[in-house]
């Protein structure tokens, strides 16, 4: 008889959106005339650029005409998009990145979910405490986490690097030794950043003890400040551990359309094996390649007409920000984040557990955010908000929630 993926078994209860999402419905079938309003899901409104829109039409037009009809990608993904990524995110920046390092995907998560399959299932991995779930979720399904401990919320075989008020939200290096490290930075669910020479300190760290950086950058374009690094190829000595996470969604606002990258120098190896020719391996035996047409999409992202639109929207949501950070400040929540990033971060007001604050949001607001705790057991205490609504939205959100 068949046998099941026991690892699976392991995780604890749905996916946290999931929850978040069965949540409001019940509560919205109960409540069929109360208006809700979604601050919580990182999903973007704004629909797709006017000059993403003409490259997606141009390359529909293609698909229907036997001379220029494109059928399977190819394995790292089209050269226009790759070359386009090399120069704009990297060679712009002083970074020494190639086309032919560049591996076009159909988005961040699955990048950040399937890159641990090249590792090896005895690698301790190191995520900071709160944390995208996705990262942990994935490398339990592996059967790389150890056993689960539910009254603390951990797991014994990871190492868990809690970004506090004490610490600004940001990890500090974990006392001991990981194999994989996680980090995203500007961060989700925090909303925190890195200069520089703190990063400087990460790439490091890795490079002496033999570690690999997995850095999720999916929200680079969001960064206001001058010392705050868009891609951890700035810092020297990144190509030799360092793998990036890229995407379209929260840039481009390709959540609906779905694009991303990995960026993996040839210089990172495990003794003799480089792992770009693992994940070149990888990606040519499971995956078929993002469509020709949306990675057309994907190339206008960098024309002139593509990098003003998006910097509108990219205001748009900040402005966004402004108006949570400002507003929740103003009635009297201790928050961060909204500054480099589209997310604010807040603690929970009169020692509300996390889940106990999203109730009360939802029942008396009609507001849906994010429980920290679903990122982890420092994230019990907190709450996240998204910048990602219209501006009328999120103006009639900050107003419920003050009156209360």
């Amino acid at each position: 008889m068949f046998k099941i993926n026991e690892h699976y078994l392991k995780l604890p209860g749905s996916y946290l959106f999931s929850t978040i999402g069965k949540k409001v419905a019940a509560y919205t079938a109960a409540n069929p005339d109360r208006s809700i309003i979604r601050l919580g899901i990182g999903d973007v409104t704004q629909p797709l650029a006017p000059a993403i829109i003409e490259s997606l039409h141009s390359a529909v037009d293609e698909m229907a005409h036997r001379e220029t009809f494109h059928g399977y990608a190819p394995d790292l993904g089209y050269e226009f998009l790759r070359s386009a990524m090399a120069k704009h995110d990297y060679q712009a920046r002083g970074c020494d990145i190639s086309a032919d390092e560049v591996f076009i995907s159909d988005g961040a998560k699955c990048d950040s979910g399937n890159i641990q399959e090249i590792f090896s299932t005895e690698n301790r991995i190191a995520v900071c405490d709160p944390v995208y779930p996705v990262y942990v979720d994935t490398n339990v399904m592996a059967g790389r986490t150890g056993t689960y401990d539910p009254d603390r919320g951990i797991w014994s075989n990871v190492i868990y690097m809690p970004c506090t008020a004490e610490t600004d939200f940001a990890p500090e290096l974990p006392k001991e030794r990981p194999d994989l490290i996680y980090l995203c930075f500007p961060n989700n669910p925090t909303g925190s950043t890195i200069t520089k020479p703190r990063l400087q300190e990460w790439v490091d760290y890795a490079n002496r003890e033999g570690a690999v950086i997995i850095y999720d950058a999916a929200y680079e374009a969001y960064i206001s400040e001058e010392d705050v690094p868009h891609t951890i190829y700035e810092c020297e000595g990144a190509r030799a551990c360092a793998i990036e996470l890229r995407s379209f969604s929260k840039n481009a606002g390709f959540t609906g359309v779905r694009l991303g990258a990995v960026i993996i120098p040839k210089e990172l190896k495990c003794g003799d094996v480089t792992l770009h020719s693992l994940w070149a391996r990888r990606h040519g035996t499971k995956y078929n390649g993002a469509p020709y047409i949306v990675q057309r999409a994907g190339e206008a992202v960098y024309s002139e007409a593509g990098k003003a639109q998006l910097a509108e929207q990219i205001a748009y949501y900040m402005n966004n920000a402004r108006v949570i950070l400002e507003g929740l400040n103003n009635a009297g929540y201790s928050v961060s984040g909204g500054i480099n990033a589209p997310y604010i971060w807040l603690k929970t007001p009169k020692n509300m557990t996390s889940w106990e604050f999203f109730d009360y949001l939802l029942e008396k607001a009609g507001v849906v955010g994010t429980p920290g705790s679903g990122f982890g057991p420092s994230g019990e205490g907190y709450f996240r908000l998204t910048a990602f609504g219209s501006y009328e939205n999120t103006v009639a959100a900050i107003e419920r929630i003050r009156k209360i």
